[in-house]
């Protein structure tokens, strides 16, 4: 328990962010009269009222140890978006530091960073600040590694591509299928098992309508599309019948994919000769096939259907079928892993007799809401160290299939405090990954807890740090009440994509 006093409770859950980078998974508290207590009593404070803006922190532990930090911060000029994200900075960096005096072996590469996209900051700053005034900032200001800041600006650079094609009119369109074979041990999504009783025809239905609100929006808007992308989920636990109506459907109603059609395969479990021609035959240009490791034992302890072989037969059936660009997803720090195990999984995919065009390589991260959270003490995980080095193998192993890095992002809990990466052979990055990640393109979701985005490009004059200012739509995560909300949904997206 971690106990905040702070002038700005505007700001919690940012600094709550910022002190679990030291405490993990502790619950962190908003202190009330009288209340001083906790492993830690942590004070936060934004003095404003003259330049620079002053961030005032004081941690006191409870074994008796204390630090405290002030950090001088610019004062931002422009709109009060643009004062807030940077009185946030001030605050965030403040209590980073104080606790970094008190904890200074803590493996901390993104430094105070907290945000799931790190590689969007960069390009603003670069934007702002030139190239070398981004790099002393992320080095300087948020205490990011120089091996992180290089991954990141090397991911910027892969991406450029993909933002120089780029209008205004663009429009991904995602549609998601929340329901597995099975539930990971680590898994948090809100997602549902299928089983042999279940009746998709309710949500598939409500889907199709879904869908073909947001075409005619995106149509009225004068929209592009860029591309599609079937996630989960597993969209694969649909039957051949439901895939194919399903697509047809979306396609029908959109006019097309755009630049590129992607179906999560997913789950080895759920994927047979049948599916993979349909979807083949339907245009998919793009499918993933996720092991998440290589070693049996591991596949059994997280809660997985399949076997290294299974995923195995499903690569090379795919290959069978026509499918040049697939993805495979792996997992580092999982439960009873070590360095060895990833080794041998990445050994295990460099060795198909073509080796895969995208892997993505995910940090395990320990979610509030996962079983894994529950059982932790059943489930040792590798330490910090080692799993910085699973990632670092990891990219190696992808600069050996002729991969580089193109897209990133971070999320809460993760070992090791480092991120996740997707590579990509040449030419062979997926468009709805940069898009989505750096949200620079609009996207139009469908389905129960997908996130509908209407990205806004600001005009000359306006707040060069507003540039990409984001307004979000989501769709309910119930399937019960996504259902029941269809058209509430559907009158929301339309006030949102038809301003």
């Amino acid at each position: 328990m971690v106990t905040l006093h702070t002038n700005r409770p505007d700001f919690f859950n940012d600094i709550a962010e910022e002190i679990r980078l030291f405490f993990d998974m502790a619950e962190v508290r908003l202190a009330e009269p009288g209340l001083c207590e906790g492993e830690a009593v942590i004070t936060a404070m934004l003095n404003t009222a003259g330049d620079p803006w002053q961030g005032l922190a004081d941690v006191r532990l409870l074994d008796g140890r204390s630090a405290a930090y002030t950090e001088g911060y610019p004062a931002a000029l422009g709109s009060a978006l643009v004062q807030k994200r940077h009185q946030k900075r001030c605050m965030k960096i403040a209590v980073f530091r104080a606790l970094r005096q008190l904890f200074p072996n803590a493996h901390l590469p993104w430094g105070s960073l907290t945000g799931i996209r790190p590689t969007r900051l960069l390009r603003e700053l670069v934007a702002l600040e030139g190239p070398e005034g981004a790099k002393q900032t992320m080095l300087n200001t948020f205490d990011v590694s120089p091996d992180k800041l290089r991954l990141a600006a090397e991911i910027l650079a892969a991406q450029q591509s993909v933002f120089a094609a780029q209008t205004p009119q663009d429009l991904d369109v995602y549609i998601g299928i929340p329901f597995c074979a099975s539930r990971c041990l680590y898994c948090s999504f809100a997602s549902e098992v299928r089983t042999a009783k279940t009746d998709m025809s309710a949500y598939l239905a409500a889907l199709k309508r879904d869908i073909a609100l947001g075409a005619a929006i995106a149509r009225e808007g004068g929209y592009r599309i860029r591309s599609m992308y079937v996630g989960g989920g597993t969209p694969t636990v649909l039957t051949c019948a439901e895939l194919a109506d399903l697509l047809r459907h979306a396609l029908s109603c959109y006019g097309g994919f755009g630049l590129e059609l992607t179906v999560e395969a997913g789950r080895p479990d759920t994927i047979d000769r049948q599916k993979l021609e349909l979807l083949r035959g339907m245009g998919v240009s793009r499918i993933s096939i996720n092991p998440q490791t290589m070693n049996a034992a591991t596949l059994e302890r997280i809660g997985r259907a399949h076997t290294p072989q299974d995923s195995c037969a499903c690569y090379a059936l795919a290959r069978e079928v026509g499918f040049d660009c697939v993805n495979m997803d792996i997992i580092v720090g999982l439960p009873g892993e070590n360095l060895d195990d990833v080794r041998r999984t990445l050994s295990a995919i460099a060795a198909f007799p073509t080796p895969p065009e995208n892997l993505t390589v995910h940090t395990l991260a320990v979610k509030r809401s996962s079983q894994l959270k529950r059982r932790l003490d059943e489930f040792p995980l590798p330490p910090s160290a080692e799993a910085e080095e699973m990632v670092r193998q990891s990219r190696f192993a992808a600069a050996g299939m002729g991969m580089a890095p193109y897209y990133m992002y971070r999320q809460k809990y993760m070992r090791g405090n480092l991120e996740n990466v997707g590579y990509a052979r040449p030419h062979k990055l997926c468009v709805y990954n940069v898009d989505m990640m750096e949200e620079t393109t609009s996207i139009m979701a469908h389905g129960a807890g997908a996130m509908s985005k209407r990205c806004y490009a600001q005009g000359p004059g306006e707040d060069a740090q507003n540039q990409l200012r984001v307004e979000r739509i989501p769709n309910p995560k119930d399937i019960a009440s996504y259902i029941a909300k269809i058209e509430v949904v559907g009158e929301q997206k339309r006030a949102l994509f038809g301003g």
